[in-house]
């Protein structure tokens, strides 16, 4: 297995860091796209594992997240949607471009999964797995999360973002330090009912009814995040992609808890990565 690590220059003019981890003879591709504010590094032992049974997997972080950070978050103007169309469109280009002749898979954990119906490209993926994905919409959270997410969209962002120039994450110990607009746009969506799409408008529904990649969505019953009702709503945006839902419940993968932030940890090799995920990734 080798591995490389480089930084491409997005339709936006910006750069992001994107890191391979390629098999002698890879047979397929798998672009891993994360959750909001969770670096591409936490899942870098997945993407190893995928090497090792022969894919070229792909990690990378948005703009402003992990090593696409310019200096500091605050010189961020990216947004979600520009995480979709400039980021995540640049990183399947890439996998295009240097593995012509293979399938293109895509795991998206969380946002991972909301983004694809802004991908330009969006043709060029073969197969979709979607791992605790869902709409944002705070009603539709899991109890434990809302709870306490109306805090954050009515009262800390609205003041606490223009004062900061951007969203102080880490220093909140709330997600991760964020680019202003992102968060902001984030906030909008979060409001409304229909997610992104009732924000954004027809053209952007139109672009998620296009989509006609397989997709599976995996989800967990203890996910804190994420209720059965965001996860069915997220996946109804997509009305003309093949889909199976799989609910996965911490003792049908031999342990207490998973939620929402576990199922990239090794420790969920046998029970969620070998058990769900490949399988699907193997059917493509």
């Amino acid at each position: 297995m080798s591995f490389h690590s480089l930084q491409l220059t997005t339709s936006a003019g910006h750069t992001i860091t994107v890191k391979t981890f390629q098999p002698e003879q890879p047979k397929a591709v798998v672009i891993v796209a994360g959750a909001v504010g969770v670096p591409q590094y936490h899942y870098e032992k997945f993407a190893r594992w995928l090497s090792q049974l022969g894919y070229a997997a792909i990690t990378f972080d948005y703009d402003g997240i992990g090593e696409s950070v310019d200096g500091h978050v605050k010189n961020s103007r990216s947004d979600m949607m520009s995480w979709g169309r400039n980021d995540a469109s640049t990183v399947l280009d890439h996998a295009a471009g240097q593995y012509p002749n293979l399938k293109i898979n895509w795991v998206g954990h969380s946002v991972g999964g909301q983004l694809l119906g802004f991908l330009s490209n969006a043709h060029l993926i073969d197969k979709v797995v979607t791992v605790a994905s869902g709409s944002g919409y705070w009603w539709h959270n899991s109890a434990p999360t809302k709870r306490i997410v109306w805090l954050l969209w009515f009262l800390i962002v609205p003041v606490v973002v223009p004062l900061a120039g951007y969203f102080p994450g880490r220093t909140l110990n709330m997600v991760g330090d964020l680019p202003k607009p992102m968060m902001q746009q984030w906030r909008r969506w979060c409001l409304n009912h229909r997610y992104a799409l009732g924000v954004e408008g027809d053209a952007v529904v139109e672009e998620f009814e296009q989509r006609t990649f397989p997709m599976t969505g995996i989800w967990f019953s203890d996910d804190e995040m994420m209720s059965a009702k965001s996860i069915e709503s997220l996946h109804g945006f997509y009305p003309n992609a093949p889909k199976q839902m799989i609910c996965v419940k911490p003792e049908d993968a031999g342990h207490k808890r998973i939620g929402h932030l576990g199922w990239f940890k090794d420790r969920y090799q046998s029970g969620i990565w070998e058990q769900f995920i490949l399988p699907e990734l193997v059917s493509n």
